[in-house]
């Protein structure tokens, strides 16, 4: 990422993307929380992060929390709470490409400090943090992260997709 600054127009237009997901019941169990780069929220949601991924994404312009609700309003259990934000978290990846920004989904960094950090009730969960920026010039990448900016693979369909039964190990 380049380090240059996002408008807030344009963090507003990925936030209301992801609101627009769907969700069991309408529940919209997900919530976000965000640092920008230059303010005083910036390091505490930086340092919750995996030293592997602050390196990473140290020119973000901003960072953003992903948590979800684990209960309704009358404490019952959300069964797809973390499925629900990972539509929300969708919904921002697609708009950010759609902008032309980069877009980058982490899941090593401290969970427990986290829920502290954010003052979260204890309903919540903390699910990802994304770092979003415009693209950078990838040669101040390392070359292991270089090598990493290539589009990966994926499983072939035939051994994720089954009609009917998980099949057997056997």
């Amino acid at each position: 990422m380049s380090g240059e600054a996002i408008s807030d127009e344009e963090l507003m237009t990925l936030l209301e993307a992801a609101r627009w997901a769907p969700s069991s019941g309408n529940g919209q169990p997900w919530r976000m929380l965000y640092a920008k780069r230059d303010t005083p929220h910036w390091e505490p949601f930086f340092s919750l992060l995996a030293e592997g991924n602050q390196v990473w994404v140290v020119r973000a312009a901003v960072l953003i929390a992903f948590v979800s609700e684990r209960t309704d309003d009358k404490g019952r259990p959300r069964r797809t709470h973390s499925f629900d934000t990972g539509a929300a978290w969708e919904n921002l990846a697609l708009q950010g490409a759609r902008m032309g920004l980069v877009i980058h989904a982490m899941a090593g960094l401290d969970y427990e400090k986290a829920h502290v950090v954010f003052r979260l009730p204890e309903r919540f969960a903390v699910e990802a943090m994304v770092a979003v920026g415009r693209p950078g010039d990838i040669s101040l990448l390392s070359e292991n992260l270089q090598e990493r900016e290539k589009p990966n693979s994926r499983r072939p369909l035939s051994e994720t997709v089954f009609e009917g039964a998980f099949p057997s190990d056997e």
